[in-house]
């Protein structure tokens, strides 16, 4: 039987009392771990983490708290070759994509780290300036923000085990915020090592991070006033988070990344460049199979001008048959498996659905696996199209969270427009062109749907970030059906985790703040 993974609760590690959940490798179907929490006392690992890990992070500066997000820096990449092998094991993952969740997951707490820095040696933040209250000068208003005196609960998904809790965490601790992680089941390992490494190089102060591996059954129950929620995942479980009394009646504060059926649009202003349109091809091909197009920010809806229809259907069908899918141990393989067999089961009948309002263009099914038998989660991408996009109403609704993608036709630029908001709300849209002032016009246009616009021209192709690559700088959200959250954007993180307050009173008192 293979091993119980260890919970880090109530400040010392703990196994649950039941015969665990087995973890498995999506290529070759063999048992890694089990993981599971049932009979561990959820309110005291609550109540350790707010009274123990809670108060010993406010006493601590922002600078100090950010030498302890280094610390943990350097531990990460010590043992990023373990953390490889579990990703590659557990995930299913080629190398390149691990590099997009274990490396992006240290990147990420690094930028927080070197906030802490900046901030300086304080340990509330002043918000604005300050405000006169009346005609006399001395009785004037300061905005604080100070870090909420409660724990973040992190509820993540599967696909980002590395990059979701440190992109999480390190906000939440550079602002002096405990941290209760519970990581999705089926990749729950890689988080667990994580952060027993950090646990075991005693860098925090105890109840600092807690993480519990299994049900997340009654963690709600034990959220209070000051608490704050930050969940990832589908929008069906998202409603039930809403709808929690800690949210109702306690005004917990929750932070939803939900449902997102991102865009690529290439401009009519290009419809005779090549440049662009390669750029649009190359970009496509990379999101829809890195980490075998299980991102949040992946690009599910491709529109073109209708002129431009066939060239791209044709060209993203010659880039994607080049695509080696199988093992992740074999150096060929470019793209590996899905996560597990339900992820797998949930691709093919999302794909049957958009099926019936779309055409294939591209069959990934026919592709030979490489290293891999036809039983395991491998999935190779497949290109939908619709010309008529205007009466696919499924491609506009429904998100195959795997390596499918739509290719769809447009007329002119309020069509597109329209198109891309029915999407109804998305983390990131991609704009490709040439000529600057149109690209900057639609940006502004698609921005109140959008948390992130992402422009690629051919003077940045070389250096742009990626449409699918989430960057601490910048947010990291979107309104709508992608759960009306917000996370990272720099300093912006950081207001989740604070209360603000107005303080009143003379200016010589405000000085001291």
């Amino acid at each position: 039987m293979s091993e119980l993974l260890a919970n880090y609760w109530g400040g010392r590690w703990q196994t649950g009392s039941g015969a665990g959940t087995s973890l498995f490798d999506p290529v070759l179907g063999t048992e890694l771990v089990r993981i599971d929490a049932t009979g561990l006392d959820l309110a005291e690992g609550f109540d350790f983490a707010r009274e123990q890990g809670g108060t010993a992070l406010r006493k601590l500066t922002y600078r100090e708290r950010g030498a302890l997000l280094g610390a943990i820096v350097k531990v990460l990449q010590a043992n990023r070759e373990a953390y490889y092998a579990i990703s590659m094991a557990n995930s299913g993952t080629v190398n390149n994509d691990t590099a997009v969740d274990v490396d992006g997951g240290i990147f990420t707490l690094d930028t927080y780290a070197k906030l802490g820095e900046t901030l300086g040696e304080r340990r509330y933040l002043l918000d604005g300036e300050l405000a006169r209250l009346g005609k006399d000068p001395l009785f004037q208003s300061q905005h604080i923000l100070v870090p909420t005196r409660g724990v973040a609960l992190f509820i993540n998904a599967f696909n980002f085990p590395s990059w979701g809790l440190w992109e999480k965490a390190g906000s939440a601790l550079i602002s002096g915020v405990p941290v209760i992680i519970k990581p999705a089941s089926a990749t729950a390992w890689l988080t667990q090592r994580m952060v027993k490494d950090v646990i075991e190089a005693g860098i925090l102060p105890p109840g600092a991070l807690s993480i519990l591996c299994g049900s997340s059954q009654g963690l709600m129950d034990q959220l209070q006033p000051f608490d704050v929620v930050s969940f990832t995942g589908s929008a069906a479980t998202a409603a039930v988070i809403r709808s929690h009394p800690a949210v109702t009646q306690s005004s917990v504060r929750v932070n939803i990344e939900a449902d997102s059926i991102n865009s690529a649009v290439l401009l009519d202003d290009s419809s005779t460049e090549n440049a662009a349109l390669e750029l649009l091809i190359k970009e496509v091909t990379r999101e829809m199979t890195v980490k075998s197009g299980q991102k949040c920010t992946a690009i599910r809806r491709i529109f073109v001008p209708d002129a431009l229809y066939e060239r791209t259907a044709a060209a993203l069908s010659a880039r994607l048959a080049k695509i080696t899918v199988g093992n992740p141990r074999n150096e060929t393989v470019r793209m590996g498996s899905v996560v597990s067999k339900e992820q797998w089961q949930a691709v093919q009948t999302g794909l049957a659905q958009l099926k019936t309002q779309a055409e294939l263009l591209f069959d990934g099914s026919k592709q030979p696996l490489v290293d891999a038998d036809p039983s395991s989660c491998c999935i190779a991408p497949s290109l939908l199209g619709a010309r008529a996009a205007d009466a696919a109403p499924l491609i506009h609704d429904t998100e195959v969270f795997g390596p499918v993608a739509t290719l769809l036709a447009y007329r002119d630029t309020a069509h597109v427009q329209a198109l891309v908001r029915r999407g109804q709300g998305s983390l990131v849209t991609s704009l490709y062109g040439t000529d600057p002032e149109p690209l900057a016009a639609m940006a502004a246009e698609l921005a109140d749907s959008h948390g992130r616009v992402h422009i690629i021209t051919p003077e940045v192709a070389a250096i742009q970030t990626g449409h699918g690559n989430v960057m601490p700088q910048s947010l990291h959200g979107g309104p709508g059906r992608a759960g009306g959250g917000e996370e990272l954007g720099g300093i912006r993180a950081l207001n989740f985790y604070h209360r603000r307050s107005a303080v009143q009173a003379s200016t010589n008192v405000l000085q001291h703040l």
